[in-house]
């Protein structure tokens, strides 16, 4: 059957989370075909960027009819029913609990993985770095494993952008070429390490094994369902604006960051889990670089009354300097932009949770 997606690009002032997903479906509509009868298994689907894949998967398998379905593992499926039941009823989805280092095997066969299961947590990275090396490491290890015992034909590692350690100033847009990487004797560089360490186990099994891997280096977002209350700072912001008070910058606001917007995001990891070449590593994230003291002014203005204050003090954080890709590769290969602005997806991102214009 033959289907045809006409959509219209919105605004804040008539945005809803159903028309972004909508969006997504029609950047999308070539890849689809690809994805009929598809079985695939998703690792931290219930996460920020896994709940985007779900709630486009479903979409897209009830408009275009792909007899799709999924298995889902996740730690606490009754948790996540409280906040999602219209996906965890949904019956093409299969939702399995266990943990990602050591669950068992689901019968069947599966055609695709997504490996997105992580901990990036920071409060986790300081107080517990050897749980959070481990769930990254040994957590893809036991997905490849299972990978190779399922004969999968496809498989998206989910990566970060923190593998490449502390981005030179000179370098304003980090390239996948850049062979840097985080000081491997400093405990604050676990989250990153573990990174590293899982992507080089996706190099060894697509050598030894010849599991068709690629992998998405993220780096910063915004849009609904992120955290507002954990240690993004532009979450912090936005929270901080909501409530009425100043965006509150801790450090001397001199880092700097780029976000993309969690819609394109999610077509571009699909369009990878399709399209994306055997072995090829893509930078996921925005070009458009701020300041997180410019962040800070600039959330205010759009969502309240402009006001913020830095404070100036040390900068805890792994890195304090700049975090913003080079994405010409993952452009040019798979033909993705981005197409939603910071302003826009500021807005959004307030507007999904509670923020009144």
């Amino acid at each position: 059957m033959a289907h045809s997606i006409a959509l219209a690009q919105p605004s804040s002032q008539s945005w809803s989370f159903s028309q972004d997903l909508s969006d997504v479906l029609l950047s999308t509509e070539d890849i689809w075909p690809s994805l009929r009868s598809a079985r695939i298994f998703i690792t931290g689907g219930t996460g920020f960027i896994g709940r985007w894949l779900l709630e486009s998967l479903r979409l897209a398998n009830d408009t275009l009819d792909l007899d799709l379905r999924a298995t889902i593992l996740t730690r606490n499926p009754d948790a996540f029913a409280d906040a999602a039941a219209h996906l965890t009823d949904y019956e093409p989805f299969e939702f399995v609990s266990g943990d990602v280092s050591s669950f068992s095997s689901p019968s069947g066969a599966y055609s695709h993985v997504i490996h997105a299961a992580t901990e990036a947590s920071a409060h986790l990275n300081r107080t517990n770095p050897r749980q959070m090396f481990s769930t990254i490491v040994d957590g893809t290890r036991r997905v490849l494993d299972f990978a190779v015992e399922k004969h999968v034909s496809r498989f998206l590692h989910l990566s970060s952008g923190a593998v490449y350690g502390r981005q030179p100033q000179e370098v304003t847009h980090v390239g996948e070429e850049w062979l840097g990487g985080p000081g491997c004797t400093d405990a604050r560089n676990t989250y990153a390490e573990g990174k590293r360490a899982a992507e080089m186990f996706c190099a060894i099994y697509g050598k030894q094994f010849g599991l068709d891997i690629s992998v998405a280096r993220i780096f910063a977002l915004l849009g609904p369902h992120l955290a507002l209350d954990i240690h993004f700072a532009a979450g912090n912001f936005i929270l901080d604006a909501i409530a009425g008070r100043p965006a509150l910058v801790e450090g001397n606001g001199l880092a700097c960051r780029s976000y993309l917007y969690a819609g394109d995001l999610t077509a571009w990891l699909l369009r990878m889990l399709v399209q994306a070449k055997p072995g090829v590593t893509y930078n996921v994230g925005s070009e458009e670089s701020i300041s997180i003291g410019e962040l800070a002014e600039r959330t205010s203005k759009l969502l309240g009354a402009g006001k913020f204050e830095i404070r100036g003090g040390p900068d805890a954080g792994w890195n304090p300097g700049r975090y913003v890709p080079d994405t010409t590769r993952i452009r040019r290969d798979l033909g993705v932009s981005a197409t939603v602005g910071l302003d826009e997806a500021i807005r959004r991102t307030a507007l999904w949770n509670g923020w009144t214009p």
